[in-house]
């Protein structure tokens, strides 16, 4: 099972830094630890930081060249796009890997504002 976040560029590599922290960002790296929790490898990519990893995945980049930046972030699960333009929930990647969200013990998401 295999997660990859393309990110769209950000000052850092998970995008939380600053003095306004986005929540869609913050739930995204509770998702990420979660699903580590559970076994899953996720791999995380910043088109700032990791353009020429980015660049070698066709897939990614000919929706990219498609859509352009507006289709990140893009989410890629088991070599296929599951999802771009906004971030899944954790719910939703749970139910594309078939496994079961965690009840406990699911890292908090911290409230922003």
């Amino acid at each position: 099972m295999k997660v990859q976040i393309y990110d769209p560029p950000m000052c850092c590599p998970t995008g939380l830094c600053g003095p306004a922290i986005d929540p869609d960002l913050l739930k995204m790296n509770d998702t990420i630890l979660a699903l580590k929790k559970q076994g899953v490898m996720v791999e995380r990519y910043n088109l700032k930081s990791d353009y020429m990893t980015i660049k070698d995945n066709t897939l990614v980049m000919a929706l990219i060249h498609k859509s352009g930046l507006k289709s990140l972030p893009i989410t890629v699960i088991n070599g296929q796009i599951f999802k771009s333009g906004v971030y899944p929930s954790y719910e939703e990647i749970c139910k594309a890997l078939n496994i079961e969200p965690l009840q406990f013990s699911k890292p908090i998401t911290l409230q922003v504002g």
